[in-house]
């Protein structure tokens, strides 16, 4: 009987990971490469459906940028936090927002990387927070 628990086990252990930005460019290279990672991916292009999928989905980590027509990236945030606390958040910017990223981090925004950002670093920066690094480091990365 041990085969199909683990089976079972396998998957619920899967980390999930949710990528919303509204450019669909830069959703499709981020479920690839976190994809590639085993993660679960999840992808949304406006906060009405990143929503969704924080209630139905409950994902470990969502890579949330600031700028999204409609509802902005800090009013997705609270929403967020206000549906689970121990979702893990890391902002995407455009140069120049550093008073809204102030704002996530009080929020509860772990870190935030900066558009373009290193592709290679944000992977690494991911697999840190879901990694079972219970350290919490908030950082900021990028151009």
């Amino acid at each position: 009987m041990a085969g199909p628990v683990l089976g079972r086990y396998e998957l619920l252990d899967k980390k999930k990971v949710l990528i919303v930005d509204d450019q669909n460019g830069i959703r499709v290279l981020l479920m690839e490469v976190f994809s590639s990672e085993g993660y679960n991916t999840f992808q949304a292009a406006n906060g009405r459906l990143a929503l969704e999928i924080v209630k139905e989905h409950s994902p470990d980590l969502v890579l949330l940028d600031m700028k999204i027509p409609g509802m902005d990236g800090l009013e997705i945030l609270k929403h967020i936090k206000a549906i689970n606390r121990d979702i893990k958040v890391i902002m995407m910017t455009a140069y120049g927002e550093l008073d809204m990223i102030k704002e996530a981090t009080d929020l509860g925004a772990l870190m935030h990387f900066t558009k373009p950002f290193d592709i290679d670093e944000m992977r690494i920066a991911v697999n840190m927070q879901l990694g079972g690094d219970s350290s919490n480091n908030r950082f900021a990365v990028g151009s």
